[in-house]
């Protein structure tokens, strides 16, 4: 059997194998200077590029992928936050923490022709491009939508404490929230834009990073106290499965070519989990990245993982460029 390929055997499940090497560093990209916590990440796949929220440093960081350099660094920010790339209109969204503003950048000349104004810590970002919408979770409490055409705020769905990281469905009307000071999921209905149900966490878990599997039907719940992974069923918000990861997790992506989890903690490793099922998984590996290297992004189009390591003594502030190995 090949690594990394599905063999069945007549009468029994498939076997899984995966390679010994699930991802290979392929490169680092150095970004002198950047100092502080770096946040979130976006790709411009046609155009090669990957924009990195150096939160502490005030910057969005724009490299060139081909070339493996920094090509450009907005500045002028106030603690960027969650980062989103529209390919069509060819702009990037960049929601700061500090002064609540959505602010919106051509991706061409980086001038900003936009702006959403927030009550305050402006986080994570995600484009809904069947709406042409953009969603931004905000404040103490809320998700607001923004259109991408205006660049206006058009709604606001009310939640019970401040949201981390959510997910849209793309074959269905539903968004996933983590909503950890109120230890629940919240679901959100996009067409009301109202709560329709609450997954409760079981505890104060610190549920921070999300991801959705929707062909399995699973939803990836990265926790920090304690560090693990819940598995939620998405058909009825039961906990599916449950296990321990990398510590201090802030994403986490689900690789459905090679049925394999990546989490990336600030303790200093990506854990790959392979699964067997959609209620098992284990460990496949656990590699060492460095020290504050808690956000990432995968690229399923690229078959690239992005993790963003901050600048810690000897350590320099770079992103190392990981490929999924078949």
């Amino acid at each position: 059997m090949m690594p990394g390929r599905i063999c069945a055997i007549a009468g029994l499940l498939p076997l899984i194998v995966w390679s010994a090497e699930p991802l290979r560093l392929e490169r680092e990209i150095p970004m002198p200077g950047v100092e502080g916590r770096i946040d979130h990440l976006a790709a411009d796949i046609k155009g090669n590029r990957l924009f990195v929220a150096a939160l502490g440093n005030n910057t969005v960081e724009v490299l060139d992928l081909a070339a493996g350099k920094r090509a450009h660094s907005i500045t002028g920010l106030h603690e960027p936050q969650g980062i989103a790339y529209l390919p069509e209109q060819n702009q990037i969204f960049v929601a700061n923490g500090e002064d609540g503003k959505l602010k919106i950048f051509d991706g061409a000349s980086f001038a900003q022709v936009g702006e959403a104004d927030f009550s305050g810590d402006a986080d994570n970002v995600r484009y809904d491009a069947r709406a042409n919408r953009v969603y931004v979770g905000y404040a103490s409490g809320a998700l607001g939508v923004v259109d991408v055409k205006s660049g206006k705020k058009m709604g606001n769905v009310e939640l019970e404490g401040h949201p981390e990281s959510f997910q849209l469905e793309k074959s269905g009307s539903r968004i996933f929230v983590n909503v950890p000071t109120a230890q629940h999921l919240a679901v959100v209905d996009r067409g009301s834009l109202s709560v329709k149900d609450k997954w409760p966490m079981g505890g104060d878990r610190a549920n921070f990073p999300m991801s959705l599997d929707e062909s399995d039907g699973r939803l990836f719940v990265g926790c920090r106290k304690p560090a693990e992974v819940r598995v939620f069923d998405t058909a009825s918000g039961k906990i599916a499965a449950a296990f321990n990861c990398v510590g201090d997790t802030d994403d986490l992506f689900w690789d459905a070519a090679v049925k394999c989890l990546y989490v990336t903690g600030g303790e200093g490793f990506v854990d790959v989990y392979g699964q067997r099922d959609a209620d098992h998984y284990r460990r496949i590996a656990r590699i060492p990245t460095g020290a504050g290297a808690r956000t990432s992004l995968f690229v399923s189009e690229q078959k690239r993982l992005y993790v963003a390591v901050p600048h810690r003594g000897a350590q320099g502030a770079k992103v190392l460029v990981y490929a999924s190995q078949p």
